[in-house]
């Protein structure tokens, strides 16, 4: 996986939109204003390929960045409560038709708030990912927001929030500074190339 091949290669509003499926994709789903596009900057160690926003509910499309070996494809953002529910069902749509269609998914980066317990429309998101035997890693967003106390309790308290889903990886992740990226790189490179060692 060469970082520095990443480009922004499509946006898509609508299923119909969606590009051929033509390398292992992973995908990064989450809240709005949960930390999406900053963990891809930080992953590909650029400041603003993935464009961030303070406002809730910016990313409304389903934004593609293309690598030399893979895809990392940032889902919109749900739960914003402001948003019309007729563009409510245009997300619906789009995450499902992405989710329907016959791509080369390899892994989903399901991003969560270290600082919360699990909102009801991202105990929906594990449930459906669980459901349709989708692999996923969960990734804890703003990790140095915490001091040392209260993240050990916020940890403890995932343990029984997520209780439920037995063997998940969970992740401590800040774009702050920068824990967790190594980790998070490393299981990329292992799920998108992990075909090489066969050809």
């Amino acid at each position: 996986m060469n970082l520095h091949s990443a480009q922004f290669e499509m946006a898509a509003g609508v299923s119909s939109q969606l590009p051929a499926s033509v390398l292992p994709e992973v995908a990064f789903s989450g809240r709005s204003n949960v930390g999406k596009s900053s963990l891809i900057n930080r992953l590909l160690n650029r400041k603003a390929l993935a464009r961030t926003s303070a406002t809730p509910g910016k990313t409304a499309t389903i934004n593609f960045y293309r690598l030399d070996t893979m895809r990392m494809v940032d889902l919109p953002g749900y739960g914003y409560a402001k948003v019309a529910d007729k563009e409510r069902r245009r997300w619906s749509e789009l995450i499902e038709g992405y989710f329907d269609a016959e791509r080369d998914l390899r892994l989903v980066l399901q991003l969560l708030d270290i600082r919360h317990a699990p909102s009801q429309d991202d105990r929906q998101m594990l449930d459906y990912m669980v459901e349709r035997g989708i692999p996923f890693v969960v990734v804890l967003t703003k990790a140095d927001k915490l001091n040392k106390t209260e993240r050990a309790k916020r940890l403890a308290a995932f343990e029984e929030e997520l209780a439920d889903l037995e063997g998940i990886t969970v992740i401590p992740f800040s774009a702050t500074n920068g824990e967790g990226a190594d980790t998070l790189r490393e299981i990329l490179v292992e799920v998108t190339e992990e075909d090489d060692s066969d050809e």
